[in-house]
């Protein structure tokens, strides 16, 4: 708790156990009986609820994907990245567009697609667990799939390399690795953090801003497009059409950023007249 009024912050290393404890406090909070035993009891209920979307949503990811001989225990570990997230883009969900990614561009290079779905559904499966082991989520991965056999060579070595952390040794770990960046590039997959947001506007508008007869700036739609306004008694409809293309140009130079960036450049003429 800090000094925010009515605010309770929740943070743990473990995602799930940081969610069993902010679904404990909301339901306390909802009840209004805050005592030991009370607590000890909505825990353990929380705790069984929790364990069992665990179960579900690795189920239903597993059929969402359409992959067999999955072990139980890959599956329900599956099932925790439903809690973890990577900048904002939740990993269960990302797992499995990955997977459908791999398949796609698979299929295009006449591989096997199942595979190479395989391969991709199980890659971040390490990041499940990557709070208890040491190592990175790709080498966790590859252990833990060892251990409730995958036999797969090809899967093994796509979770373990698809972060170039070991060499490629079949050419499913560089379609992991492509559907990978794929899924965590595209336009609102992904939150920065709250600084490198407001840094990544703030440059976009300076941007702008330092040109000739700016008015104003302003980064909108999160930063996906900024609206310049020029003072229409010193620049013309050509110059509009000019700096629009100077600020795109600069911000593709200095600027590294997913998907595009829209210029847009309003030159506003207003005419006021007053009648008595």
């Amino acid at each position: 708790m800090d000094d925010t009024p009515g605010v309770i912050a929740v943070s743990c290393f473990d995602r799930v156990r940081q969610a069993i404890a902010a679904e404990t406090l909301q339901r306390l909070v909802a009840d209004g009986r805050v005592h030991p035993s009370r607590i000890e009891e909505v825990v353990s209920q929380v705790t069984r609820d929790v364990n069992e979307r665990i179960a579900k949503d690795g189920q239903a990811a597993v059929l969402e994907t359409n992959l067999r001989g999955l072990h139980p225990k890959v599956i329900e570990t599956m099932g925790k990245l439903t809690f973890r997230t990577s900048y904002g883009q939740n990993v269960l969900k990302h797992s499995i567009e990955v997977a459908f990614l791999c398949q796609m561009i698979a299929d295009e290079l006449g591989l096997d697609g199942t595979l190479a779905r395989r391969a991709g559904f199980l890659h971040d499966i390490g990041k499940a667990m990557d709070h208890e082991m040491e190592g990175g989520h790709p080498a966790i991965g590859v252990e833990f799939l060892r251990k409730y056999g995958e036999k797969s060579e090809a899967v093994l070595n796509a979770v373990g390399g698809h972060h170039g952390d070991i060499p490629a040794t079949t050419p499913y770990t560089p379609i992991v690795t492509a559907a990978d960046a794929i899924s965590g590039a595209r336009p609102g997959a992904r939150r920065e953090s709250m600084e490198l947001y407001v840094k990544r506007l703030q440059q976009l508008e300076g941007i702008a801003r330092k040109h000739r007869f700016v008015d104003e700036a302003y980064a909108i739609q999160a930063g996906r497009e900024v609206r310049v306004v020029v003072d229409a008694k010193k620049a013309d409809d050509a110059y509009a059409f000019q700096i629009a293309q100077e600020i795109a140009k600069e911000v593709e130079k200095e600027m590294t950023f997913p998907g595009e960036i829209k210029v847009t450049v309003l030159r506003e003429v207003r005419a006021e007249a007053t009648a008595r």
